[in-house]
């Protein structure tokens, strides 16, 4: 074969690869949308009435057999292993931490937990990750602020610290029903069936918050600020 048949040949394939390929895209579905990031709220609203707010989350629980992502909020914060003790039955999937420093507000630390490993590991190691962010934050930072996160970071660097403010799990509605019902849960607040961790927004209610969902005063005294 000559060298221009060679030639013709290969443009020949090109140009069959090129139809088949656009024959299969045009063939094949689009793919589908992602859900919308943060589109569920889980947790009171912004000055709710926490009255009202407790008295409604029964009403979200899913029916029994059917599982459903859950905000299983303290009041007040847990250490790793009683927090876990409270949703026995349910999967953890993400923790929510919080060091509680009397009239201070504090951050919450957003910390997912490792699938596939033993849950009191996977909550350990997200407990030493909110520890090294708040670490991360007190070198960053300066007067109140720095003194605050290094409170947090020494807090949080303890084992058995009292600073899980809640967990998100998955669970059977029968399961959420007897999770609702341990001591140290505050309420809990599930989302529909089929909900994604990432529609999932959440905002927990804070221990101090008993009438409204509101800012808790930030004028307590902080060692070393």
């Amino acid at each position: 074969m000559t060298v221009r048949g060679r030639v013709g040949v290969l443009l020949t394939c090109v140009v069959v690869a090129m139809v088949v390929a656009l024959y299969a895209a045009l063939r094949s579905p689009p793919p589908a949308p992602l859900p919308p990031a943060g589109s569920v709220h889980l947790g009171p609203e912004p000055g709710q009435d926490v009255a009202g707010y407790l008295a409604s989350r029964p009403a979200t629980r899913p029916p029994a057999g059917v599982v459903a992502p859950a905000l299983v909020q303290f009041g007040p914060e847990q250490t790793p292993t009683a927090a876990l003790a409270a949703v026995a039955g349910a999967t953890p999937v993400t923790a929510v931490f919080r060091v509680e420093i009397p009239r201070v507000q504090t951050a919450l630390r957003f910390e997912a937990l490792e699938p596939g490993v033993p849950a009191a590991t996977a909550l350990d190691n997200a407990r030493q990750r909110a520890a090294a962010a708040a670490s991360t934050d007190a070198g960053r930072l300066t007067g109140r602020p720095q003194a605050v996160a290094a409170a947090e970071a020494r807090d949080l660097a303890v084992a058995q610290c009292g600073c899980v403010l809640a967990l998100v799990v998955d669970g059977d509605g029968a399961v959420l029903g007897q999770v609702a019902d341990r001591a140290g849960v505050r309420a809990l607040d599930a989302a529909p069936p089929g909900t994604t961790p990432r529609e999932l927004a959440l905002s927990p209610l804070l221990p101090g918050q008993t009438g409204r969902a509101d800012p808790l005063p930030d004028d307590g005294v902080v060692a070393g600020s």
